[in-house]
This record gives C-alpha cells, sequence and structure tokens, in this order.
C-alpha cells in the first residue's frame, strides 16, 4: 500500500510526482483516465433534511458509494493512466464542524484504490470556501497537496485550476494573480511546444449550457469565462461553439472514463460522448466496470 502521506501530496510545487515532462512528455498512442467528482462526504444527509449548511452530520452513504466506485476502477483493465478527483472532496466547509472527520473518513477509503493508480486532486468551493483565503488554500494544501499544478502523462499536458480563485477571490487576490500569471506561462509553454493534447481540470465550469447564459452559483461570470477562453484559444483549442475547453464536475457526483486518443481534448458537461477533430473523449465507465 502506497504511503498514506504520499498518495495526498504528490502535486507539489505545482507539479505531480511521477509525472514530468521528462518522464511522460512523448506522446506513445492512446490510453485512459477516470475523472470522478464530488464524494462530497456529508451531502446526502444535509440533502435530504434541507440543511445543506448544519445538516452533514452522517456520511456513511458516501463512503460506500466511494468505496464502491473504487472497487470498479480497481477492476478495470488495463488500469488506468490515473484517476482525478475534481472537487467537493468533503461537505463541510473550511471552519466548520465534522470537516476533520470527513477528511479522515475519505482518505481511509481512497487508500483502498490500487496504488498503480495515481490520484490526482481538484479544489472545490466546499474544500476552500465559497470564497477562499490564503489560510483556507493552505490548510487544503496540507491536504492534499497544491491547488492547481500541471502534469504530463503519455505526451499530453493536463493543467488542474484552482477555479474558487476565478469565482471569487476577494479575500485572497494575491493568490488569484499568482494563479492568473502561472496559468500563462503554462498555456505559453503549451503553444510553444505545439501539444498534441492539453487537458484542463476545474470544479466549477465556464458555463453549463451556453457561453451567454447568466451567472449563478453553477458557473463563472461572463468577464471570466472570456478571458479564459481566450487564453485557451490562443493556446490552440477550439470550436468553443459546440463544447467546453475543460473537464469539469458541474458542483455533481460523476465518474466517468475517459480515452485520450488525438487532437485537444476537451468535453461539455452534458455531453456522453463526441468527436472533435481527432480528439474521441467517450463515456465508457459501464462497459469497462
Amino acid at each position: 500500500m502506497t504511503d498514506g502521506s504520499e498518495m495526498f501530496h504528490r502535486a507539489a510545487g505545482r507539479s505531480f510526482k511521477g509525472f514530468s515532462a521528462e518522464e511522460e512528455g512523448e506522446w506513445k498512442g492512446p490510453f485512459y483516465f477516470v475523472q470522478a467528482a464530488d464524494p462530497q462526504l456529508g451531502l446526502m444527509k444535509a440533502w435530504a433534511i434541507g440543511d445543506t449548511d448544519n445538516g452533514g452530520d452522517e456520511w456513511e452513504q458516501e463512503v460506500l458509494l466511494t468505496e464502491k466506485a473504487i472497487q470498479a476502477v480497481n477492476r478495470l483493465t488495463p488500469l488506468p493512466r490515473f484517476m482525478v478527483i475534481c472537487g467537493d472532496l468533503i461537505h463541510a466547509m473550511p471552519g466548520t464542524q465534522w470537516r476533520e472527520a470527513q477528511e479522515r473518513d475519505l482518505k481511509n477509503a481512497l487508500q483502498k484504490v490500487n496504488p498503480a493508480i495515481p490520484l490526482v486532486f481538484v479544489s472545490g468551493n466546499h474544500d476552500l470556501g465559497n470564497t477562499p483565503s490564503a489560510q483556507t488554500v493552505t490548510d487544503y494544501c496540507h491536504s492534499w497537496g497544491d491547488d492547481y499544478f500541471s502534469f504530463w502523462v503519455g505526451g499530453v499536458l493536463f493543467l488542474v485550476l484552482n477555479s474558487q480563485l476565478f469565482f471569487d477571490s476577494s479575500a485572497c487576490p494575491e493568490l488569484h494573480q499568482a494563479h492568473d500569471a502561472w496559468l500563462s506561462q503554462q498555456l505559453d509553454e503549451a503553444s510553444q511546444r505545439k501539444c498534441r493534447h492539453v487537458v484542463v481540470f476545474q470544479h466549477i465550469p465556464l458555463f453549463v449550457n451556453s457561453f451567454e447564459e447568466e451567472h449563478d452559483y453553477f458557473n463563472l461570470k461572463r468577464p471570466v469565462r472570456q478571458e479564459l477562453l481566450g487564453k485557451f484559444r490562443k493556446a490552440g483549442v477550439k470550436d468553443y461553439d459546440y463544447i467546453t475547453p475543460v473537464l469539469e464536475s458541474l458542483h455533481s457526483a460523476s465518474s466517468i472514463n475517459h480515452e485520450v486518443q488525438s487532437g485537444i481534448a476537451a468535453r461539455s458537461p452534458t455531453a456522453c460522448e463526441m468527436t472533435v477533430d481527432e480528439t474521441e473523449i467517450r463515456k465508457d465507465s459501464e462497459e469497462r466496470a
């Protein structure tokens, strides 16, 4: 079994242990990974009683579902190159009761993942707070590794973003500025290297159904969308009329396998299967499990 501390802290120094460009920068053919989101221990009880702020005092169902998902992932053949969990790891917000216990129980469940499958963590609003601060970001990094970073697998560049800094960075503007500078540098590198793939993970989607939709709890403000889409387009991501250039969780639980073939990977939150240029991303967990 992988050491517990190591498996939760492979993201450090804005990179990911074992997935550097030197180790994984060369394209060698198709591979797949597993995307999951929102294990959110404590949500089901809170939602059932209609008190999402204070009602999450039970999470046995979430632990059971997480363990069932892990069992399915461990049975996949061949094993996925990695498994990414796109935010809202637990339900208890920073500074609230049950947070430490929920985190402990989630980590205990995740340690049952086959150690040959690296775990990649993406921060969500329940992990950092709807308005994150320097302290909540520090606490998250202490528990789960860096809040944003990049890594390479099989010639594909993956970018993990902290979408809460796009949503509301009023309590930590300096962190938002650093994040923006890092993202611009990463996208410039992707453009210069002419990456065959660029895949972006974040918790809150740019938009749900349409670029022109109004801002609400489930998306980012339109000026932010425009800025990010411009950066992604400059780096070579295309066809925004039909797809969203990120793999997002939409604040809801899901577990999806993705097969990366060629081109630039992208998925709409509502799409199960699509082909964009030479990219094919298929929802096939049922067939593989």
